[in-house]
């Protein structure tokens, strides 16, 4: 008798990874609906990775992908226990481009990090642990009544519009960075400084405007399924 309580888990709809660009609260990118089209079920509690890797050899079950367990939490299906990590099966080298959005797990060839979620004050968070880090003792497992359809709606390769992404970084430097330090030079600074020292106020300033990209960079959109195809909104 398996040791697992399963829960089913109908079609539905859900967002991972993140809109948040900033270096230190950020995830991967971008935030991109998921649109699962099968029933599954999944494991109520994390399991021991012992007992999957049981399941898993016998051809029973398999770890869950990213949005299959965003959408099982989302219908109350799944609970966790506080300091616990579980371990899912996408493998992301960095970013979710390219990937196919319904919900089958995401695996990079020359991946970096795992996708786990952890438990922390009663809440999940996602965690992402590096390639050559500990696996986490806990998994989360899944049995998929239908295999996901070919036809499927999937992020562009690589993300679009990196020269506005450029464009945007030069303004950001010019108005945290750079302005300011020719600012503050203009009335404090000795006479003739910004004629010596113009080289260091706008290498000072594009420091300034890197460094802010630790904390914040405005929002990334969202990217929704229309039908086959995945696009951009607010």
């Amino acid at each position: 008798m398996s040791e697992i309580e399963w829960v089913w888990v109908d079609p539905g709809s859900t967002y991972v990874g993140s809109d948040n660009r900033a270096l230190l609260s950020g995830g991967p990118q971008p935030r991109h609906e998921s649109r699962i089209g099968y029933r599954f079920q999944i494991s109520r509690e994390m399991v021991s990775r012992e007992l999957a890797d049981k399941e898993i050899e016998e051809g029973h079950s398999m770890l869950a992908s990213e949005s299959e367990w965003q959408l099982a939490l989302e219908r109350g299906a799944i609970t966790g226990q506080n300091g616990n990590i579980e371990e899912l099966a996408d493998r992301i080298r960095g970013s979710y481009w390219g990937k196919i959005c319904d919900g089958r797990p995401w695996v990079e060839e020359d991946w970096t990090v795992l996708a786990c979620r952890g438990w922390f004050n009663g809440k999940p968070k996602s965690v992402f642990i590096n390639v050559n880090s500990p696996s986490p003792a806990s998994v989360r497992l899944v049995r998929r009544e239908n295999d996901p359809s070919p036809l499927a709606p999937r992020l562009p390769i690589s993300q679009p519009n990196r020269k506005s992404l450029v464009i945007e970084e030069i303004a950001i430097s010019l108005a945290l960075g750079i302005i300011p330090s020719f600012t503050w030079a203009y009335f404090n600074a000795s006479p003739g400084y910004i004629n010596e020292g113009w080289l260091n106020l706008i290498l000072g300033g594009l420091f300034i405007g890197i460094f802010s990209s630790i904390f914040w960079r405005p929002r990334q959109k969202t990217w929704w399924a229309e039908g086959s195809t995945m696009v951009p909104r607010r």
